[in-house]
């Protein structure tokens, strides 16, 4: 019993201890900033010429499918005209040319779409690196231990409420495009 109770006042003294430390670092310590890069990149004037891009290298990757599509349509019609005529192996041989070129046509479009998603990747890096770098600016003047991004890159929102005042001081969205010159 003895024991217990001098286990029990030293554990109330480590936790008093504990509890008696300063923090190293508080909330009221540090300061959060946040940014609308979306809202950045509209105004952009680059912006512009890389959703041109975009769209043209869209409308010649489409325009490839569709010239594919096309063939393989016309194959296939052209088997169906003749698959009452010719013998089963030839049939079978046919089928297993169709299905083939099918499959080339499904890679392709799956190419095309992962080229699409490249070439936006490769247009929009130096954008973002413009926005990060004026971002690390103004976070730096203003002294700003972190920014957060108020939506995903799927535009859903992070940040769902934010008062007037808070917002009037630590929205840095305006402060990066002015950086920029937008």
């Amino acid at each position: 019993m003895k024991k217990l109770s001098i286990l029990s006042f030293v554990f109330l003294i480590a936790v008093t201890a504990l509890m008696a430390a300063p923090a190293t670092a508080t909330a009221q310590d540090m300061t959060i900033g946040f940014v609308e890069p979306r809202a950045i990149l509209e105004r952009m004037p680059e912006m512009r010429a890389v959703q041109q891009r975009l769209q043209n290298f869209a409308e010649r990757k489409q325009s490839e499918l569709a010239e594919k599509e096309r063939e393989l349509q016309t194959e296939i019609e052209l088997y169906q005209q003749r698959v009452s005529v010719i013998s089963e192996s030839a049939r079978q041989t046919e089928e297993e040319r169709l299905t083939e070129l099918d499959m080339e046509f499904r890679q392709l479009q799956s190419q095309a779409q992962q080229e699409m998603q490249q070439q936006q990747q490769q247009l929009m890096a130096p954008l973002l690196e413009q926005i990060q770098e004026s971002i690390n600016n103004v976070a730096a003047r203003k002294g700003l231990d972190y920014v957060l991004n108020t939506t995903t890159t799927t535009g859903d929102v992070i940040i769902l409420y934010v008062s007037p005042e808070v917002q009037a001081e630590y929205d840095i969205t305006s402060d990066v495009m002015d950086d920029l010159d937008i």
